[in-house]
């Protein structure tokens, strides 16, 4: 059965299967299957997993069996949590845990099974551990670091490993060196470097000695020749964009590269050097990314390929051809379906009857422990509390019996339905707006801004910015319609802009946020850079871009009116103390930005970004004409905590929320307020608590088609996108907006056309934080150069003892999941 086939009846039978989703069975090794109702995440999708399942540590992202298939050892990449955890196979529990400094990416076993090797990220290092079996002794660190960087951290970036075939030399790919080091095993010496491409991931070797790697950055697998000297470059194999993931067959005859951000898999004849094949992996919408395939698994026979797909929370089961194969019988490459798992799946292993799948971010958002208080010293308990620390993995047992046939069709109907693909896409329901102004936030909590509403859920305890300190929030949510329901998809910053402006976030950022974010050497990449540089400049492909770019390529390709102010910018050439001017990060941002509106930079106050903005809409108001897409970057409200000299954490948010009120105030009195929505939300939710969710945010939708009163639905960022793309006529640009949950029942029948005054905070503009004292002693330890770089924990403590003072004790936040809210109502 086709893939075309097995969606046509998985659409048929999903209602039956969620009525089965607890009738899954695993083999007789595995424990009992887990009988739960399927869970919201975030991002929206439904999380249904059809096997047993177990938990385990920090962000897992590679597996390997033991030996003797008894035990299964991850290494965790998480912000919380780095190193190797062994997991026991049969039970699922978690027997050891040996924590490193940091990982990324790599282990793998020696020939003979009694040594592992885990990278290390930026400690420059490969750590090797003895294995007796059944636990893990560190021996010693490899270190990779080059000589000349004998002091810098962070230059190599450990990522995959491989040993040769007779285990005397250990192939270790250089992240950020883009370069493959072959360390001589009993010396421990780095002997030869050789180069791979940007961003060089994964690396395999050969039965007969050829080695092949990944380039992570750009469309290539490289492919050397082990020699008595090291390794010999031979060529490149042209593949899919960005792979990564690699997987050799048993007889070594085919290679297997992933491209998770284009949903194919390249297949090679490894001995023509050619690709035979290619994979395709979509969703019903195939926008060409958005299942994001990552894990790979053959069966043994070859003739079939499980992949696990991250942002379908699922595993895809492939028929392979005998040409695809390079062996078997089979007539065409068939996608067949797919079965459900846990949150971001990104690895798997088969052992026996049972495919092992681990899921990154496993269970999904949870309820917050209890934080300690002030000054205390438990630095664990603080850990968990943040929202990346929050991400746990998990394990999914799936019986390989269970993957075929009937009941693959059952698991597929689940997968359907999880996702909201039997959901049609239509643009009823939408007021005649023809203009959007989407403006993006950063990082309040719904609790912190809007908790004090009583029409909304809201925990007054935990409200930063009280209507005093915001009030045309405040006003605006009362006018024009108050969201207590509005979850952003993503943890933080650097995959909030992204899910903002793409709708998508790729593995590349999934992957290396964590690391980014814990101080772990690595650079934001996050917003039209990588290390530091722009590859549009350098004519290199941006690591962190989706496929289908972001919401202002939609608008080229549409042909409609677009002005960037503030999103993927930089600063250009300075003159004195103060920048020229802003450039755009992208190409069609780079004609349609405003050169005059700042970016991210907090010694900006949002006061001249609305002067910048306000002087620009005079200008269309004259003109008789307003691009039809505006996006506009209000960043204040992150604040600099308690540093000396600097804003209060309160005349940041008053300058913000003065900001946004006279730019609608000034909208309002425009002969294009009548045919415009705005729409004002934070990129994520990560900098403070909130007694429903750490990823619930807030939400504004300004227009006089917008309806007064609660509207308590389930929102998220994506949604928010879809709704803006039905009222342009835009095209989607991933499976979450394509199949979202536009905004249509908050819509006026006739509008309110009254302009907005914009009201004053209470709070001064102008007050300033004490040069002295522990706050601005602690806040000293913070870079806030860039969003989200400074060390969130600390920032949140200290915007609540300048806030609330020494004589409220931080609060112990008592939240709950979305998942768990919805499932309330």
């Amino acid at each position: 059965m086709g893939y075309s086939d097995f969606l046509a009846r998985a659409v048929g039978v999903s209602a039956v299967a969620f009525a089965c989703s607890a009738c899954s069975q695993v083999s007789s090794d595995s424990a009992p299957t887990n009988a739960a109702e399927p869970q919201r995440l975030p991002t929206g999708a439904m999380l249904d997993p059809a096997g047993a399942r177990s938990d385990v540590g920090s962000f897992p992202l590679a597996v390997v069996a033991s030996p003797d298939s008894a035990y299964l050892l991850l290494l965790l990449n998480g912000w919380r949590q780095q190193g190797v955890q062994v997991v026991d196979r049969r039970t699922g529990a978690v027997v050891q845990t040996a924590e490193q400094s940091a990982a990324f990416i790599g282990l793998a076993f020696s020939p003979d099974g009694r040594t592992l090797y885990a990278s290390g990220g930026n400690t420059d290092a490969v750590y090797r551990y003895g294995w007796n079996g059944k636990r893990l002794a560190r021996k010693d660190s490899l270190t990779i670091r080059t000589k000349w960087n004998a002091r810098a951290s962070g230059t190599s970036y450990p990522a995959g490993l491989a040993v040769s075939r007779d285990g005397r030399r250990l192939y270790v790919t250089e992240n950020l060196a883009d370069s493959v080091a072959i360390v001589d095993l009993a010396s421990g010496a780095v002997i030869q470097r050789v180069a791979s491409g940007r961003y060089p991931y994964a690396v395999v070797v050969g039965a007969n000695g050829d080695v092949f790697v990944s380039s992570w950055g750009t469309r290539d697998v490289h492919v050397f020749r082990e020699h008595p000297d090291g390794l010999v470059a031979e060529t490149r194999i042209p593949v899919e964009r960005h792979p990564s993931t690699l997987l050799l067959s048993a007889n070594g005859e085919r290679l297997f590269a992933v491209s998770a951000s284009t949903d194919a898999i390249s297949v090679v004849d490894t001995r023509r050097r050619t690709v035979v094949s290619t994979l395709r992996d979509p969703t019903p919408a195939n926008l060409g990314q958005g299942s994001t395939p990552m894990g790979l698994q053959l069966s043994g026979d070859g003739a079939t390929l499980y992949v696990t797909e991250g942002d379908n929370n699922a595993v895809a089961v492939f028929a392979l051809s005998a040409a695809t194969a390079g062996r078997g019988s089979g007539v065409k490459d068939s996608l067949l379906g797919r079965a459900p798992v846990g949150w971001y799946p990104v690895a798997a292993a088969i052992v026996g009857d049972t495919l092992h799948v681990v899921d990154a971010k496993g269970r999904g958002t949870a309820p917050n422990p209890r934080l300690p208080q002030p000054g205390a010293t438990d630095a664990a308990a603080r850990a968990v509390s943040y929202t990346a620390g929050q991400i746990n993995g998990t394990i999914t047992r799936l019986a390989v019996a269970d993957l075929g046939g009937s009941r693959l069709e059952q698991l597929s109907a689940r997968v359907v339905r999880a996702n909201h693909w039997e959901n049609r896409a239509t643009a009823a329901g939408m007021p005649p707006v023809t203009h959007v102004i989407y403006v993006i936030k950063e990082n309040r909590t719904y609790d912190q801004v809007l908790g004090d509403l009583p029409q909304g859920d809201g925990d007054t305890s935990l409200v930063f910015f009280p209507r005093s300190n915001s009030p045309n929030h405040h006003a605006l949510a009362e006018r024009f319609g108050l969201f207590d329901r509005f979850f952003v998809n993503a943890e933080v910053s650097a995959d909030g802009h992204n899910w903002s402006m793409a709708a998508y976030t790729t593995d590349y950022t999934q992957k290396t946020v964590p690391s980014n974010y814990s101080s772990r050497g690595r650079s934001y990449d996050y917003e039209g850079t990588n290390r530091g540089r722009v590859p549009l400049d350098d004519g290199d492909d941006d690591a962190a871009e989706p496929a289908n770019g972001y919401l202002w390529d939609l608008a080229q390709r549409k042909g409609i009116t677009f002005r960037n102010f503030g999103e993927f910018v930089a600063p250009e050439r300075t003159t004195g103390a103060a920048p020229a001017g802003y450039r755009g990060l992208k190409p069609f941002l780079r004609a349609n930005t405003s050169r005059a509106f700042p970016g991210y930079d907090l010694d900006i106050p949002d006061q001249r970004r609305a002067d910048v903005w306000i002087s620009e809409l005079q200008g269309f108001a004259a003109a008789g004409a307003m691009p039809r897409l505006q996006i506009v970057r209000l960043p204040n409200d992150h604040t600099s905590g308690a540093s000396a000299g600097k804003p209060t954490p309160q005349a940041y948010m008053a300058d913000n929320d003065l900001a946004l009120g006279r730019m609608i105030e000034a909208l309002s009195n425009t002969a294009f307020w009548e045919k415009t929505a705005v729409f004002v939300l934070e990129d994520d939710a990560q900098a403070g608590p909130d007694h429903v969710d750490s990823h619930r945010s807030v939400l504004l939708v300004i227009s006089p088609w917008a309806r007064a009163g609660l509207h308590r639905r389930f929102v998220n960022t994506t949604d928010v996108i879809a709704t803006m793309e039905t009222i342009l006529g835009l095209d989607a640009l991933s499976p979450f907006d394509h199949y979202g949950r536009p905004l249509r029942e908050i819509w006026r029948t006739s509008p309110d056309v009254r302009p907005y005054r914009a009201l004053t905070p209470s709070v001064p503009l102008t007050d300033r934080n004490p040069g002295r004292g522990r706050g601005a002693d602690e806040s000293r330890q913070l870079d806030l150069r860039y969003e989200d770089v400074a060390e969130e924990d600390l920032f949140n403590r200290i915007l609540w003892r300048s806030i609330k003072g020494p004589a409220h004790p931080y609060p112990g936040p008592t939240r709950m999941s979305a998942a768990e809210v919805l499932r309330s109502w």
